[in-house]
């Protein structure tokens, strides 16, 4: 089976799968002091509670956004696998997708996995919202090619940011929050309710109406990561949720680099 891991600054998915079937998938904060056999002692412990040997693995492909782990995700792969992991990035990794900005170097690995995804499951072109700790809304051209993006502070990190500077302010969670909720808030915690839900849902519906109409087309838009749910059922622009969507593009990744590897 195949081990798919994405690496993000806030956690570490781990997924098995058996062809394009996901068995398994495990959910770990990202954390760079860790160390390799921590991973790994972790992860195995949860596999053998879903009767899944380490023998099972036979492949690993990897998308990390956070350097500092990466090396530690290839050693995991070696030491407690035996395997050589596909990490997205390398010079052999080929993506089979064209990366039409200035500097390709610098496209954040999930974001051109997301891409490949959105190619092979989804009608192009096409907008990707991903909501992670920085939330990043992609462009994918008609022909799967990556055109761009933008990316702003992520649901989490802006909350976070407005607690740390401002002395008066509460902590708040980010939560379900109901689509009648006024818009006017009548006390502090109210008000910043307000702040994060609303303003982050017109912050959304601006971005995607902006997107479309500087390309003349009224593109879908494609949403997933953690928050994803939470905000596309407030946002009638966000036309699917696909919260395996890195996940998926992952597999892509690695059966059609499979052959040329070995």
């Amino acid at each position: 089976m195949l081990l798919a891991v994405d690496c993000g600054n806030t956690n570490i998915v781990f997924a098995l799968y058996d062809g394009e079937i996901q068995r398994s998938n495990w959910r770990i904060s990202t954390d760079p002091k860790r160390s390799a056999d921590e991973y790994l002692v972790w992860l195995t412990q949860l596999m053998a509670l879903k009767s899944i040997e380490v023998g099972d693995v036979t492949d690993m492909i990897i998308a990390s956004v956070v350097p500092e782990i990466q090396p530690k995700l290839v050693n995991l792969a070696a030491r407690g696998f035996g395997i050589v992991p596909q990490v997205v990035g390398d010079p052999n990794i080929d993506l089979g997708i064209d990366i039409h900005i200035d500097r390709p170097d610098q496209a954040g690995a999930d974001r051109l996995v997301n891409a490949v995804a959105a190619r092979d499951f989804h009608d192009l072109p096409a907008i990707i919202l991903d909501f992670g700790t920085a939330t990043t809304f992609d462009l994918i051209g008609k022909n799967g090619a990556y055109e761009g993006g933008i990316i702003a502070p992520g649901v989490n990190l802006s909350v976070e940011a407005l607690f740390l500077a401002a002395a008066r302010l509460p902590r708040l969670a980010v939560q379900p929050w109901a689509a009648d909720m006024p818009v006017l808030g009548k006390d502090t915690v109210s008000a910043m309710h307000s702040g994060i839900f609303w303003g982050y849902v017109s912050m959304v519906e601006g971005l995607i109406a902006r997107l479309r109409r500087d390309h003349g087309v009224d593109l879908p838009a494609i949403a997933t990561g953690g928050l994803a749910p939470l905000f596309a059922e407030h946002v009638p622009a966000i036309s699917i949720v696909d919260p395996d969507l890195t996940l998926k593009g992952l597999v892509q990744i690695h059966a059609q680099n499979k052959s040329k590897l070995k």
